[in-house]
């Protein structure tokens, strides 16, 4: 997804109204701002964010935590989330997680799947095209674009090994052929002639 098909998921689900607005704007705010797995992302405890943090402790694969800084606009996603959370609660019951499912569980996966394939309907984008997967690479392809270090990009991601995150350098790639391209004096003689 290129950054303006994301600003209009995000702005669509800014437009949503009610708490089922909220949620998804909350969902996809979270997942384009730390870059988090589906899983991690419906798993999140409740208490991991009552206090408006501004960096994030996801526990990914293999029970490993990662620190994942926030964004303004998640943290105020999450922050007009958690006021109406309670309307995804079963009454006379208590959830562990953010995002509550029936009883004591978390939303699902799939769930979360459908939600963002009906904001890219809403958003005019291909909902084939759109998936918390997708909004994950796109996290890690707009840092890189933006000249975010290879190193840094895989902690976010929770990555353990460095070649996992090299799939999203082929921004990389095309920059390194841009500047070449335009600062090389090789380059720019050559296009003199």
């Amino acid at each position: 997804l290129s950054e303006d098909d994301v600003n209009s998921l995000l702005d669509a689900a800014a437009g949503l109204k009610g708490p089922d607005g909220k949620r998804l704007r909350a969902l996809v705010e979270l997942c384009y701002a730390t870059g988090m797995r589906v899983s991690e992302l419906v798993g999140l405890p409740l208490a991991s964010l009552l206090r408006d943090p501004e960096v994030l402790i996801v526990r990914g694969k293999g029970d490993k935590e990662r620190m994942v800084p926030l964004s303004m606009p998640a943290r105020d996603a999450v922050r007009d989330y958690l006021a109406i959370r309670d309307a995804f609660v079963s009454e006379g019951t208590t959830n562990p997680y953010l995002f509550a499912g029936h009883a004591d569980k978390h939303l699902t996966r799939q769930r979360v799947f459908q939600l963002f394939k009906n904001l890219a309907e809403s958003a005019c984008l291909d909902p084939r095209k759109v998936s918390p997967h997708v909004l994950r690479h796109a996290f890690a392809t707009h840092l890189l674009h933006h000249d975010a270090d290879l190193r840094t990009v895989q902690k976010m991601l929770g990555h353990a090994d460095i070649s996992t995150t090299q799939i999203y350098t082929h921004v990389l790639d095309e920059r390194m052929r841009r500047l070449v391209a335009e600062h090389h004096p090789l380059a720019r003689r050559s296009s003199e002639n």
